[in-house]
């Protein structure tokens, strides 16, 4: 253990929160892409329901998918970011996964706003501002 705390304090400041933010997201979008593929039916019949007095009534067999696949390329790449830079190999993997996870809170965010459901747009605000702090600190 006192191995790892002076190690983290010989990484520079910056280094330690891209490490942080990347994890964070990693756990975030790892996390919701597997309970959606773990959980596929209840997933699609919650946001079927959801979405029924919407504009976006009957697109949930087509965007569930998609939304998916964004969440799991943002909490993948995150987590291949993490595993490089921990090595100390550098690599884009942590710009980009953090790059798919705006995409995905906004695509999470439209839809929230569409379906009426403010509240849960509002949830999704602090985890964009995580997502785009992550992308600016990465750029250092």
């Amino acid at each position: 253990m006192e191995h790892t705390v002076s190690t983290l304090r010989a990484l520079p400041m910056i280094q330690v929160l891209q490490l942080a933010f990347t994890a964070m997201v990693a756990i975030l979008f790892l996390q919701s892409s597997l309970d959606k593929l773990l959980n596929w039916k209840s997933e699609k019949e919650w946001l079927t329901g959801h979405f029924a007095k919407s504009i976006l009534k009957g697109t949930v067999p087509l965007l569930l998918p998609i939304l998916t696949v964004m969440e799991l390329l943002a909490g993948a790449c995150c987590a291949l970011g993490l595993f490089f830079n921990l090595l100390g190999d550098g690599s884009s993997f942590d710009e980009l996964g953090m790059l798919f996870g705006m995409i995905a809170l906004l695509m999470l965010f439209l839809g929230q706003r569409l379906a009426k459901d403010y509240a849960g747009a509002a949830s999704l605000v602090p985890y964009f501002l995580l997502t785009a702090a992550g992308w600016y600190a990465l750029s250092f």
